[in-house]
């Protein structure tokens, strides 16, 4: 896996200066303040998974348009909460799978949610949610499903689920509002830096070699899908350009991460070819917060896979035992309506 983007050295130098739109808040405002307003409340229904020291309940919460987006809570077996909480958003062709096969955060202590990505579950792991919305003339994949237009924009749908997932995470009488952690890797990294400059209140955000950022350097440089969906997309609809990167400037992670404040571990790897190290570390250098970061110098898209994995289990032992400042407990967007 040789080096294919920047250096490191280059990547820590990187002043990324992404086209942002004009009405990047006042269109997440909008559409979060529509999905809040539909839907029916959260259901958690017990599973049997056989395991004993960790009970497991079926969820459905309502997403984009009040529609059900599955998902797994994991709970250590007898525990008495308020717990610390960890949701987890899930990597790019990946659904929730089957109840028993991520434990660890349960296992570890805490309260563990896993959401469903609509539409997706044909790698690795089978999923429970469909997207309502087929688009024609999108490149197989989602970054290309309807990029004609912010509003049809397929991950407009995924970030509003994430948002009233963890929404529903935090109201949960078994989880501390103020001990919630959001994580993924890949596009569950993206999902997770989206969330982080939507919701208020988090306690931290783990982020791993987040696909999502800075889109259009993505699109140009990515060896690998996904990114290469919208390279070859373009290569047939060539008078396309500016309308497709401006819709999918609407879900860049690095632009809605600037808008973040809660801790961040960030984990970026320096031959990644799916997710090149210059797009994280757009992601990073403009994200709101405190910013921690490990870079794997000599890993490809799985990151630090299991040395990550224990980084961040001590670093989330950490948020939860330290006080947390006084939060102002208002989300960063500006609503003109709200004015």
């Amino acid at each position: 896996m040789p080096l294919t983007d920047l250096t490191l050295a280059e990547c820590l130098a990187l002043r990324p200066d992404l086209d942002e739109p004009a009405d990047l808040d006042a269109f997440w405002a909008r559409t979060l303040r529509t999905a809040r307003a539909v839907g029916a409340p959260a259901q958690y229904v017990p599973e049997d998974t056989g395991l004993t020291q960790v009970t497991t309940y079926d969820v459905t919460v309502p997403g984009f348009a009040g529609e059900p987006v599955r998902g797994w809570l994991h709970l250590p077996a007898g525990a008495e909460g308020p717990l610390g909480c960890v949701v987890e958003f899930l990597g790019y062709g990946r659904g929730r799978g089957l109840p028993h096969e991520q434990v660890l955060w349960a296992t570890a202590g805490y309260a563990h949610f896993i959401m469903d990505t609509r539409g997706q579950g044909w790698s690795t792991a089978a999923g429970a949610t469909p997207d309502t919305v087929s688009l024609q003339g999108d490149v197989p994949g989602f970054l290309t499903r309807g990029v004609d237009s912010p509003d049809d924009h397929y991950y407009r749908r995924v970030y509003t689920d994430a948002v009233r997932f963890t929404e529903a995470a935090k109201t949960h009488p078994a989880v501390d509002p103020d001990r919630v952690v959001v994580t993924g890797h890949s596009q569950g990294g993206g999902i997770a830096l989206a969330v982080a400059g939507l919701v208020p209140g988090l306690a931290g955000v783990m982020p791993d070699t987040p696909f999502l950022c800075d889109i259009r350097r993505g699109a140009l440089v990515a060896g690998a899908p996904p990114y290469t969906e919208i390279a070859e997309y373009l290569s047939l609809h060539r008078d396309r350009v500016e309308t497709v990167f401006t819709t999918l400037s609407y879900v860049d992670a690095a632009l809605l991460a600037a808008r973040a404040t809660a801790p961040s571990l960030f984990s970026i790897a320096m031959m990644d070819a799916v997710c090149p190290p210059s797009t994280c570390f757009a992601a990073y250098h403009l994200y709101g917060g405190a910013k921690d970061l490990k870079v794997y110098e000599f890993n490809g898209h799985e990151g630090g896979a299991g040395h990550h994995r224990r980084a961040q289990l001590a670093w989330v032992r950490e948020r939860f035992s330290t006080p947390r400042p006084a939060d102002p407990g208002v989300s960063t967007l500006h609503d003109p309506q709200l004015a």
